[in-house]
């Protein structure tokens, strides 16, 4: 259980907040923490409703609608700045109709409105600003405007005042400007069409140079600060290098994903990644925590331990699952959403600030080691008296250090004359007794909401986990997990998911994203633990998914269900950036399934998605790495290995422990258990009927292209089948 203290606003403190007499405005009895963080702002914010588009129809004012979220530092800010200033709140109050948007509930009202703003200013990110006639058409936007104008950006004051006075006498020149913006927009959804050029490997040689031609090759990564991982490109890139062979290609990922975990961006004492860095050495981060990152993230690492087998990884993907398990597990088995950048100091309360939870001073350090082994602490982590920090545009960070490996165990036992070991165990105590003393310290604000589309980013990873460690606390998880969803988020009458759960209520409805990475989880679950319960689960959303998202007129899926009505514009996405693009990983799904399923129009389905995006997937695979891991597996030939034996036999698990070891991405593995899940997939697959275990003996069929190669029973046989060849 989590301390009331870093938790997300709930019931239980806005009726404290009511008892000591502050007025709630229109987002009182929303879940959404982000929303509950403002529903005691002067501003009388609405939730996104027709209620909230009606007034300002009836009383003729535009509308200002903020977009955020809970752990959204720059968010904070704007709110501390600006809405709870009375003197901005009354006039917003007075001329404009606010509206408040949680960006993680409604992902499709941001997504819209991230391309208006990116149309109008250049760029986008949060908190988003945008401006709107009631006809929710959007006519002037921006992100975070500060109290007062300064530096070339507007003040928000002036800025409610300029549009006010537009408002009252140059109205036209607003609505034409919704007009123009609308049109885009709408022209946007509309420009992709089938290409005359047919797909070919050449967009995959393509990514490649692409990744090459931005790569940092002194500290990993692409392009300069602020750095992000984007998880889809390194996917991509061990994919490539599993087919061509490729050195650069596996080295930009193992060199990238090494810095990282290196750098301050990874939590060095309590695991997990922070959201990104602000410099190009990965040293100082953004300190949020993301539930998508940590899930992407962590398969990666598993799958970099496989290629590289270098225990290093392998490290890192088992501690980012243990911190989610530790921090971010819900007790009935949902994974929470985030963690704030920002914390108060435990040594003044009054002070609010990011990155204060992961900060040390070097003082602090020694007096909780002693000066011998705090000594060699700090110099493995770079600890100095001035602090540390290689970036501070902010000054939040003097004095104070950020936990990061410059030297090598090696070069650290060197310089004291120790053993290796004798460091390295001293270190790993050092890293108890802080994290220990860590613990102790005022927590950062966690959003506990609930949502389908990461849970399922973590069933993938957690589910990997398991495959590489062997360790069943993965297994739980990710079945923990599946089994939430499908009880609280899963509709049974109509086979839909929401989006998000929070508090006892599911709400929204799922966006392409909630059914893809749900269904992607579920394979994953299924190839870990072979319950087919998780693959008939996964058939059913695709049918479902299918139905709700298909555009008959141009191949992809909407980002948002036909059943939603609220938004301006049904967008759909091909970026494959922090996340990757619900039509990325819908169309690897689909691919999957084909294969498991004999599902010949699954298979349609997903070309017809490739053929849509082929012209932007061939121009600039790069920003689509998730759409062109699709086209990967599309590009290759069927190949699935089916372990015919008894599930709990020690036989099986050495068979399928063997496969797991390997790093086979286009490959499907399935269980024969002569049982229920192989009755399930004979109804698609008969002829698995004709397979059966050689002397009673767990036994492995390799099949390529339709055609089963002779069937082996012993590890060495399956090895010399299925190891990836050597270069």
């Amino acid at each position: 259980m989590h301390s009331a203290e870093h938790t997300s606003p709930s019931s239980e403190f806005v009726k404290q907040q009511l008892a000591d007499g502050k007025q709630a405005n229109g987002l009182i009895h929303e879940k959404s923490p982000y929303l509950l963080q403002h529903a005691f702002n002067p501003v009388h914010w609405l939730p996104w409703s027709d209620e909230a588009f009606g007034r300002a129809e009836r009383e003729d004012r535009p509308i200002f609608l903020s977009i955020g979220y809970s752990t959204c530092h720059w968010c904070h800010v704007m709110a501390h700045e600006s809405f709870e200033n009375k003197k901005v709140a009354a006039f917003l109050n007075e001329n404009y109709v606010a509206i408040k948007v949680d960006r993680e509930e409604r992902p499709d009202i941001d997504q819209l409105y991230m391309a208006a703003t990116q149309e109008i200013s250049g760029n986008g990110g949060w908190p988003m600003s945008v401006f709107l006639l009631p006809d929710r058409r959007p006519f002037y936007a921006g992100t975070y405007f500060p109290p007062e104008s300064g530096y070339g950006r507007p003040g928000f004051f002036d800025l409610l005042h300029q549009i006010h006075v537009l408002w009252q006498k140059d109205r036209p020149r607003l609505t034409g400007n919704a007009e123009v913006i609308t049109d885009r927009l709408r022209r946007n959804m509309a420009s992709e069409t089938e290409t005359k050029k047919p797909l070919s490997d050449e967009l995959l040689h393509r990514c490649f140079d692409q990744a090459l031609q931005g790569f940092d090759r002194e500290f990993g990564g692409f392009g300069s600060a602020p750095k992000f991982p984007r998880p889809a490109i390194f996917d991509l890139l061990l994919r490539y290098d599993a087919w061509h062979r490729n050195d650069q290609a596996r080295e930009m990922v193992l060199v990238s994903l090494k810095k990282m975990a290196q750098g301050g961006m990874y939590d060095q004492l309590g695991g997990g990644f922070h959201r990104y860095s602000v410099d190009r050495e990965w040293r100082v981060p953004h300190f949020e925590k993301m539930l998508y990152d940590q899930g992407q993230l962590a398969g990666l690492y598993f799958d970099a331990f496989r290629v590289s087998r270098d225990p290093f990884y392998l490290q890192i993907g088992t501690e980012i699952l243990d911190y989610v398990l530790r921090d971010m597990t819900d007790t009935q088995g949902g994974f929470y959403s985030a963690k704030d950048a920002d914390s108060v100091d435990e040594h003044d309360r009054s002070r609010h600030g990011e990155g204060i939870f992961y900060l040390w001073q070097q003082a602090e350090i020694i007096n909780l080691l002693g000066a011998e082994y705090g000594e060699f602490f700090n110099f493995f982590y770079e600890v100095q008296a001035d602090g540390n920090a290689l970036a501070d545009p902010m000054a939040e960070f003097r004095g104070k250090n950020i936990l990061y490996i410059p030297h090598s165990l090696a070069a650290t036992a060197l310089k004291f004359g120790k053993e290796e070991q004798e460091i390295h165990k001293i270190l790993v105590d050092a890293k108890q007794t802080l994290f220990a003393a860590r613990q102790k310290r005022p927590r950062p604000h966690l959003d506990d909401k609930i949502i389908t589309a990461w849970n399922g980013l973590m069933i993938s990873a957690m589910a990997k986990g398991f495959r590489v460690t062997g360790d069943n606390r993965y297994l739980h998880g990710a079945t923990d997990s599946a089994s939430f969803l499908e009880k609280n988020l899963f509709n049974k009458d109509d086979k839909t998911l929401f989006r998000r759960y929070r508090e006892g209520e599911a709400h929204f409805q799922g966006q392409i994203e909630d059914y893809a990475f749900f269904v992607q989880g579920l394979l994953d679950l299924y190839e870990a633990g072979f319950d087919s319960h998780w693959l008939e689960l996964a058939v059913e959303l695709t049918t479902r998914q299918i139905t709700l998202f298909s555009d008959d007129n141009q191949g992809a899926f909407f980002d948002s269900p036909a059943t939603v009505k609220d938004v301006l514009v049904r967008m759909r996405n091909d970026y494959d950036g922090a996340e990757p693009a619900g039509n990325s990983v819908a169309a690897m799904n689909l691919l999957r399934l084909a294969r498991i399923t004999e599902n010949k129009e699954w298979f349609k389905k997903a070309e017809t998605i490739l053929s849509f995006f082929a012209d932007g997937l061939q121009a600039l695979p790069f920003g689509r790495p998730a759409m062109a891991a699709a086209y990967d597996l599309y590009r290759q030939q069927p190949r699935q290995i089916i372990v015919v034996g008894d599930p709990d036999g020690a036989d099986t698990r050495q068979l399928i422990t063997l496969i797991n070891t390997f790093y086979i991405p286009t490959t499907i593995v399935l269980l024969a258990d002569n049982g229920p899940g192989q009755l399930y997939l004979e109804q698609n697959m008969p002829f698995m009927k004709s397979m059966f275990a050689i002397d009673g003996k767990a036994t492995a069929y390799v099949c390529e292209n339709f055609t089963c190669k002779k069937p082996v029973n012993s590890v060495q046989e399956l090895a010399s089948l299925i190891a990836p060849a050597k270069e």
